[in-house]
């Protein structure tokens, strides 16, 4: 069939039944109100004027060419949309995204069937919104999502506290800030700019709230209770990225109605995703919404439950453009058989049956180990991911087998268990799994992190008893690797992984009894080797109009006089202009994390954004900071907004709290 002609709306407002008029940008198949067509909704706060424009005319403009209209709608408090933002995933956004699914069902130019899609944002609250089972929406595509709020999202891991959460409250304090285009709003941007500013929340406050697992976390946790969700969904995300987790646990939890993606990338669209390859997400979509919008009998209930790709013998790189591994099918995902390692009396991990070792070690690692980590989520394929290991590994506990004699593949989540004593009530353990090359260079395949506390209930932790052993079980991050022949598979632990992890208030030292360690990794199994179609545009994205180039880069000093040791984060991503709308944007990254070595309570970080917008003869800026320290008993944390209108100063505003720290 041919592509339908559409036409792109550049701005309509849909009124909330409360008042607050919400903009939304829409890509409409021609001829709909005769024909009417399906529509795939996208919610979030990130600004289709200009935020996340580029990947929006990547691929509704595809969409609305199927004969599928999209609707991309800016929550409340967001580019030109009324009101103020409340928080993520709140019931009122919520409950906003259910009216607007009935509102677009209702159309006359809709067939009454809608699907939900995003990435991040809008790929959680797609599942959801799900989960609240709205009539019309038929199905879901959810991206670098969650199922689990509290565990896999950017605010704590296992009870660990992550430095992302003070960056992503500094992103989101930033983002909210900006004002409205005013040639969408004309003379209401100022009024609108003034009610968000003087409102706009400093999300890190309530995070630091809510430091276990409690109900403002299980709100919105699909995890919860999975058969809330009762429509297709497919689930997909990329292993260079912090939720590489969700699409294994959506269809464990899910079964059969949900579908699994998984490739080597960042936090990014499959087809301009990076490290390659790509995979043809507009094909796969087209063909998810035909089936489950359009009635189509085109099989996609019948795609295997999981394809994923699997890595092969990476190298850690400065940049990573490609990837080497393969692409796998598993008609049904089941929970894979483990391969176990244990520790033979010289240290060496050996597979099944190995002697046990019989002695113990202790550990306390220096606490700036941890700077080779990279980001939690990430967006762009550099130092963002897992650099070479080998400098971590030297502040960490290391074991590994000898060089493997046959390829090892492995797809899911390793876990380790061993028995261990602390000198301290609080303490974090952190293991990574590690692919060793012939020539020493060591990546990162996997993580896991867990405060020692949480190790029984993240919801209900129990400090440790110093001195008494406790055996813990420790569940890695979700992996696809093989490990060649020649190279050795490595286990390294450490009682710090700064700054992704915030140390705990003690600078405790662990006794790990050897003999108790296993490795628990989880084999690939049958499973097809496919093809795994690319995009047929290796460049999708529009190009924009560059006034001033972009920059990036990370750094690591170490102080050795005042025994200190300092983490910079540069990003800018240079002023570029839209070419159909003339609103041209940037935004400027500095971010500082210092630590004290043998002081954890010395630790601080600071992250300032930059957020310009301007036109001919109009220019707004915001400056958004945000630092967080700490004492042993409190997280101290403040922030400052300042935006600027031309050459003046508009607006000022600071915030500041101090939250006591969980003390388990």
């Amino acid at each position: 069939m041919a592509d339908r002609s559409f036409t792109t709306i550049e701005n309509q407002w849909i009124t909330l039944k409360d008042g607050t008029r919400l903009a939304a940008r829409i890509w409409m198949p021609d001829d709909a109100e005769a024909d009417p067509v399906p529509a795939v909704f996208e919610f979030l706060p990130y600004r289709k004027r200009d935020g996340t424009s580029p990947r929006d005319e990547s691929t509704y403009p595809v969409f609305a060419a199927a004969g599928i209209a999209g609707v991309r709608v800016d929550i409340r408090g967001s580019g030109e949309s009324d009101g103020v933002i409340d928080g993520e995933y709140t019931p009122l956004e919520l409950a906003n995204a259910c009216e607007l699914i009935a509102w677009i069902a209702e159309q006359p130019w809709c067939n009454g069937s809608v699907g939900m899609m995003g990435i991040s944002w809008g790929g959680f609250n797609s599942l959801q919104v799900a989960a609240l089972r709205p009539p019309a929406l038929k199905a879901v595509i959810s991206i670098a999502s969650t199922v689990d709020r509290y565990n896999d999202d950017i605010h704590y891991k296992n009870g660990c506290h992550l430095s992302a959460q003070l960056s992503w409250a500094a992103t989101m304090l930033a983002y909210q800030s900006r004002s409205p285009d005013p040639e969408l709003t004309g003379n209401r941007w100022k009024e609108m700019w003034q009610e968000r500013l003087d409102a706009e929340p400093f999300f890190m406050e309530e995070w630091l709230e809510h430091q276990r697992r409690d109900d403002f976390w299980k709100h919105g946790s699909i995890c919860e209770n999975f058969d809330d969700v009762e429509i297709p969904t497919l689930v997909i995300a990329g292993w260079a990225d912090g939720y590489r987790n969700t699409p294994l646990k959506a269809v464990e939890g899910l079964g059969e109605k949900s579908k699994a993606i998984i490739g080597p990338w960042v936090h990014k669209y499959p087809h301009f995703a990076w490290p390659k390859p790509r995979a043809d997400f507009l094909g796969e979509a087209i063909r998810w919404w035909s089936r489950w919008l359009k009635g189509e009998e085109n099989g996609a209930e019948d795609l295997p439950q999981v394809r994923a790709y699997i890595m092969d013998a990476v190298k850690p790189a400065p940049r990573r453009d490609f990837d080497p591994g393969f692409w796998i099918a598993k008609p049904r995902w089941t929970a894979p058989e483990m391969d176990v390692l244990r520790l033979d009396g010289a240290r060496t991990l050996s597979i099944d049956g190995a002697a046990r070792a019989e002695e113990r070690i202790e550990l306390r690692s220096p606490l700036a180990t941890g700077t080779a980590s990279g980001e939690y989520f990430t967006l762009k394929p550099d130092a963002e991911m897992a650099v070479d290991q080998r400098g971590d590994d030297a502040g960490s506990l290391v074991f590994e087998t000898a060089p493997l004699t046959e390829a090892h593949d492995y797809l899911g989540m390793p876990v380790i268990r061993l028995t261990l004593k602390a000198d301290a009530e609080l303490a974090n353990l952190c293991a990574r799994l590690v692919d060793v090359h012939p020539d020493g260079t060591a990546l990162r395949v996997s993580f896991g992190v867990l405060n020692l506390a949480h190790r029984i209930s993240n919801e209900r932790p129990e400090p440790l008893v110093p001195g008494e052993d406790t055996e813990i079980e420790l569940t890695l991050d979700a992996c696809g690797y093989r490990f060649e022949p020649g190279h050795r598979i490595r286990l390294s632990l450490s009682t710090a992984y700064w700054p992704m992890i915030l140390p705990p208030p003690t600078d405790v030292t662990l006794d790990i009894d050897l003999g108790s360690v296993e490795l628990m990794l989880p084999k690939l199994g049958e499973a097809e080797r496919i093809v795994m179609k690319e995009p047929e545009d290796p460049s999708p994205l529009p190009t924009y109009i560059e006034h001033a180039p972009g920059d990036t880069s990370r750094s690591v000093t170490r102080d050795l006089t005042h025994a200190r040791t300092e983490y910079r984060i540069h990003e800018d991503t240079g002023l570029h202009e839209h070419p159909g709308t003339g609103l041209s944007s940037r935004q400027l990254r500095e971010e500082l994390w210092t630590i004290a070595d043998n002081d954890p309570t010395s630790m601080s970080g600071v992250s300032v954004w930059t957020c310009d917008m301007s036109r001919p003869n109009w220019f707004v800026r915001t400056i958004s900071t945000a630092r967080i320290a700490c004492t042993a008993t409190d997280w101290i944390i403040d922030a400052e907004v300042v935006a600027i209108d031309g050459e003046d100063e508009f607006f000022r505003k600071s915030y500041a709290k101090t939250v006591p720290r969980d003390q388990m």
